[in-house]
């Protein structure tokens, strides 16, 4: 199978699309992660002790970092590494919009005027504890 120029840029992995895809959608760009080789260890034999299969991925912008030795192949754990990656990235960005919105909750609730049953009982709730006072008062008589 010869590459021909339809698909010259791609890598020819349905999965990698997507990958590329999701990036953009994420607004991180390939210059913004710096990736590292090391050797992997555990299952794998002699193939994972010899060769460097494990990917490290560090997002500069976020200094996010991800460790994946999953399989025996570079190239898939490179491809893995990058979801958990965009995963992460992914749910800070989803943190972070969630704590904005309970913030602005709790502005408009502590805004929010109250209502007269609320004033009602807090006016009673200073009556009976200044009538408490009263009676605790020493009369010098």
């Amino acid at each position: 199978m010869n590459p021909g120029p339809e698909n010259a840029g791609s890598s020819g992995s349905p999965g990698d699309d997507a990958l590329a895809q999701r990036m953009q959608q994420l607004g991180i760009r390939e210059e913004d992660i710096e990736e590292t080789f090391v050797r992997s260890g555990g299952h794998g034999g002699q193939n994972v002790n010899k060769t460097a299969t494990c990917v490290m991925l560090k997002h500069r912008p976020t200094g996010f970092q991800v460790k994946c030795q999953t399989t025996r192949h570079q190239g898939r754990n490179r491809e893995l590494a990058r979801q958990m990656l965009l995963d992460k990235i992914e749910e800070a960005r989803r943190k972070a919009a969630a704590n904005e919105r309970s913030r602005v909750e709790k502005l408009r609730r502590q805004k929010r005027p109250r209502s007269r049953t609320a004033k009602e009982r807090i006016l009673a709730d200073k009556a009976r504890r200044s009538e408490r006072k009263q009676q605790r008062r020493w009369s010098g008589d």
